[in-house]
Order: structure tokens, then C-alpha cells, then sequence
């Protein structure tokens, strides 16, 4: 183990968070400070400590945060600072320069890199996906295949005294016969295609040029070489963009899947919380959609904390406990671990709502022992009638939310059970939604909505301003269950909606899959 803390050059993938590295992920992780460029896509920051510092130095054409020399200043000064405080203090944090696609492929890490030798500043490399591969393979495109091309170059489109001539071998690029990929230069293509052409290169040689390749707004112009002559054309190409001269550029709309999947071109809304939004989200990033999170719900400690600290020691007093969502399992764990305390204190037998919370509880080594086969709280009392039989005297403990409907309890208390509603957390609407939601919602730019509660509908519409609650109304909706849709009904929101026949994450997912089947 090195004695100072290190600079790692973290290659973050083409766009796509799920290609970064698992070791790009490990020097997040474990990292105390993060410089980040314009092209590493900020959902990669998630994986890093709370406790990181987080800068930004971007660089876009003719906009530069910070240029290149202050940039290899700026690593070594806090490296400096972090070796300083290692001299005092352990462990002590390493740096991670994260950088879109590949460092050492026209991403000056191999700059970077001298600056860090010349200062005596330990450093790794740490490889990313650059995006002339990744781009190609999202577009449906095979930089090389047996039957069109054994060779694939990687050119910058961008030269550093801005002249494209400068370095080219045109007359040898023309002749090469393989794959061609241009990084960046959209603004020179007319140039280069020009300058080819007259090398010797067919006009009519296969191109495609991807705006922001791997990304979920992915957008995939197909074209022959000839066509890139045009400034008119090239004009309506806006970057981050790759071009692909050669003959595979041919195969992409045969072999083009990410383009092809059913959400992909859409916007989905998010209103879950910002803490359960994930496993949504995820989904439907896997179907193609681009997500924007707009959580309608904070959570936060119950108004009583000692109450519950009183419930829980008495939990292993009880007959049942029920859980009701993953927050409730949560909760429940963490109280119990502040009282030194682990899942033998629960009762024999625990009840879960829905196949979420029965994960999460599988997660502390606890098997439900009951889990109805519709996930809602009105029919989970009458599955424990029917799975217990006589529930007289039974002692059951609630561990969820503050504000929660009474119907499981008052089912349960009709037939004889002794109930304890334990208050583990409360929700709460956030302060103001996101300006992204609210500006991708005022220029129409959603697709879908979806929501996971009464709370999320009825938040939502008290957050936003009466235009936009008016947008909302005709927009496609996607409603976990009836007392969501019910809820949505009451605000005249019911146009365009669907339900899902499974009241989970999956259900919304197979209600959507299933709609997408008949519409086609």
C-alpha cells in the first residue's frame, strides 16, 4: 500500500453509468475528492462518499471552466493537501480526475499523467469504454467484421491549432479499407469528408454520425460520405457526436437494439421518493427511457422517536409483526441496532406487503412468513385471517409509516387482534420539485408519469403551479394500484392511465411492457 494517497485517472465510460468499471467504481467509492469533466455523466458522483468534495471542470467548445494547465495545477495541489493531512491523519483520501470515455484516448490523460510524473505525484489509470467502440456497438454497429473490414482507426476530429490538414494522412486514411471513427469535430466534417473524397475514398461509402452516443436520447444519423460535403447537413447535427466512415456503418439499422427498445425516445417522470426511486428508475432505463426524478416525498424520523424506541423493545413480546413497505423494514433495523439488538428480537412470525418488502426483509436474514398475493394493506387482513384462522387475542405490531391508512388495522381489531400501530417514519411533501421536472414538464418534454402512492399523485398536484397541473392531466399515467388510480381520479387525473395488475415495481413494469405489445 502506497504511504501518500494517489491520483487515479478514472476512465467514466461513454455516458451510459452502467459501463463504467468496476474498478472506476472502487476509486469513487473510496475517494475524498472527485474533479470531473463535462462528458462524465454526473449520475456516476452517487457512487462517492457524502463526504467528498466534488469539482467541476468541464471544458465545451469555446467554454472552458478551468484550461488544461490549471487543471494538472489543480491535481497536484490537492494531492499535496491530502499528502499533508495523510502526514496527520489516517486513512487518508486518494483523488479521482474522472474523465468521459477512455483517458488515454483523446482525453489528455496522457498529459495529465507528465504533469503528475514531472511533481513527483503517484497516479494510476484506470480504463474506461471509449465511446468510438461503445457508440458504434449502441448504434448497431460492428467496428469490425470478417466480412467488410479487419481494421478500425480512431482519428480526433479536433487538431490543437484547429486545423484538421494538420497530422491527417488522408491519402492513406482513403486507402485503408477498414473503419474509420472521428471523435468530436462535427463543425469539420465538411472538410474531412471533402479532403477523403478527393484522396480517393467512394462517395458513397456507408456513414453514421451519433449525438450523444449511449446516452437514452441517443440519436443516430445514417448518410454516405458524400453527404457530409454539406455544411447544410452536418448543421443539423448537434455535439457531443462520433462519426463511422467505412462499410459496418451499413449494418445499423439491422443490428441497431438500443434504439429499438420500447421506451426508448420517451421521458419518464419519477415521483417516488428519492430513496426508493432507484429500482424504478433502473427499469425503466432498461427499457429505453430517459428518467427525470422528481421525488413528491421526503422521509423522515417518526414525530415520537422515543415512542418507538419503547415499541421496539417490546417487539419480541408480540405474536406478528407487519411490514408494509421497505422503509418500514429499514427503520425497524436501524432502531434495532441502536439498541444492540438484531432479527432475533422480532416475533415468530412476520408478515410482509408485497415482494419489495419481503426482499428487504430477506436482506436481515428474515423469511416472511406470509406475503399475500395482492399487495394491499386491505387484503393483507383478510389473508391473515384466512392463513391464521382464529385471530383472537392476537398480538400484532405495525411497524410503518406515520400516516398510513386504517383499514389493515381496523380489519385485524374487527376480528379480535390486539394491534399496535408503531409509527417507525414519517412522509412529508419536499419544499419544491426539482427545476429539471418542472422545465422538462413546461416544454412538453414528458412522455409518461408515474406513481407509486396516493401521496406521490396528491403531492404532486399540490406542488405544481395550475398550467402544469393542466399538462399533467393529459398526459399518459402509470398508477401501482386502485387506491393510487383513486387517488388520481379525485384530482382529475384519470385520463390516459394505467394500472398495474401487480401492485409492485415489477407489476408497473409488466403493465407497461404489456401496453407496449398491444400499441404494437
Amino acid at each position: 500500500m502506497s504511504t501518500y494517497p494517489m491520483v487515479f485517472l478514472v476512465g467514466a465510460g461513454p455516458g451510459d453509468p452502467g459501463l463504467l468499471t468496476l474498478a472506476g467504481k472502487d476509486a469513487i467509492t473510496s475517494c475524498r475528492v472527485i474533479i470531473y469533466d463535462a462528458l462524465a455523466n454526473p449520475e456516476l458522483l452517487r457512487h462517492a462518499p457524502p463526504s467528498a468534495e466534488l469539482i467541476y471542470v468541464g471544458k465545451q467548445a469555446n467554454r472552458h471552466t478551468l484550461t488544461q494547465d490549471e487543471i494538472n495545477e489543480l491535481l497536484v495541489t490537492k494531492w499535496q493537501q491530502q499528502a499533508a493531512f495523510a502526514k496527520v491523519h489516517s486513512p487518508w483520501g486518494n483523488i479521482v480526475r474522472l474523465k468521459g470515455g477512455d483517458p488515454y484516448v483523446f482525453g489528455r490523460g496522457g498529459e495529465e499523467g507528465q504533469y503528475l510524473f514531472a511533481h513527483k505525484v503517484p497516479f494510476q489509470v484506470i480504463p474506461g469504454i471509449t465511446s468510438g467502440i461503445a457508440g458504434p456497438a449502441y448504434a448497431g454497429i460492428p467496428v469490425t467484421h470478417r466480412d467488410f473490414t479487419s481494421s478500425v482507426t480512431l482519428i480526433t476530429g479536433h487538431q490543437q491549432d484547429s486545423n484538421v490538414a494538420v497530422g491527417l494522412n488522408f491519402d492513406a486514411l482513403a486507402k485503408l479499407n477498414g473503419t474509420l471513427v472521428f471523435y468530436m469535430g462535427v463543425k469539420t466534417l465538411p472538410t474531412l469528408a471533402t479532403k477523403l473524397i478527393a484522396a480517393g475514398m467512394d462517395g458513397q461509402t456507408p456513414a453514421a454520425i451519433i449525438h450523444r452516443a449511449t446516452h437514452p436520447n441517443q440519436k443516430t444519423y445514417r448518410a454516405h460520405l458524400k453527404q457530409l460535403c454539406s455544411a447544410d447537413f452536418c448543421a443539423q447535427i448537434a455535439p457531443p457526436a462520433i462519426t463511422i466512415l467505412g462499410q459496418v456503418a451499413g449494418l445499423s439499422e439491422e443490428l441497431n437494439w438500443f434504439e429499438q427498445r420500447p421506451l426508448f425516445g420517451k421521458t419518464v417522470l419519477v415521483t417516488r421518493t428519492r430513496q426508493q426511486a432507484g429500482e424504478l428508475s433502473r427499469r425503466l432505463i432498461e427499457l429505453g427511457a430517459m428518467v427525470i426524478e422528481a421525488p413528491t416525498i421526503e422521509l423522515a424520523p417518526p414525530s415520537d422517536s422515543a415512542a418507538v424506541i419503547q415499541a421496539i423493545g417490546r417487539l419480541s413480546h408480540a405474536d406478528m409483526a407487519i411490514f408494509t413497505s421497505v422503509n418500514g423494514v429499514h427503520a425497524a433495523w436501524d432502531y434495532l441496532m441502536q439498541a444492540g439488538r438484531d432479527a432475533r428480537a422480532l416475533p415468530q412470525r412476520v408478515v410482509a406487503v408485497g415482494p419489495s418488502t419481503a426482499a428487504a426483509l430477506r436482506q436481515i436474514g428474515i423469511i416472511a412468513d406470509l406475503m399475500p398475493e395482492e399487495f394491499t394493506s386491505d387484503k393483507l387482513s383478510q389473508a391473515i385471517q384466512s392463513h391464521l384462522g382464529d385471530v383472537t387475542g392476537l398480538r400484532v405490531m405495525l411497524l410503518r409509516a406515520q400516516i398510513a391508512r386504517p383499514a389493515l388495522r381496523t380489519g385485524l381489531e374487527q376480528a379480535g387482534a390486539q394491534v399496535e400501530d408503531v409509527a417507525m417514519y414519517q412522509t412529508r411533501p419536499p419544499s419544491a420539485l426539482p427545476a429539471e421536472a418542472l422545465t422538462a414538464l413546461s416544454e412538453d418534454r414528458i412522455s409518461l408519469i408515474t406513481f407509486t402512492s396516493a401521496s406521490t399523485a396528491n403531492n404532486l398536484f399540490n406542488l405544481l403551479p395550475p398550467d402544469l397541473r393542466e399538462k399533467v392531466r393529459h398526459l399518459p399515467k402509470l398508477s401501482i394500484g386502485p387506491v393510487t388510480t383513486q387517488a388520481l381520479a379525485s384530482l382529475g387525473w384519470d385520463a390516459q392511465l394505467t394500472e398495474a395488475a401487480e401492485h409492485d415495481i415489477p407489476g408497473m413494469i409488466a403493465a407497461l411492457d404489456r401496453q407496449n405489445q398491444v400499441q404494437e
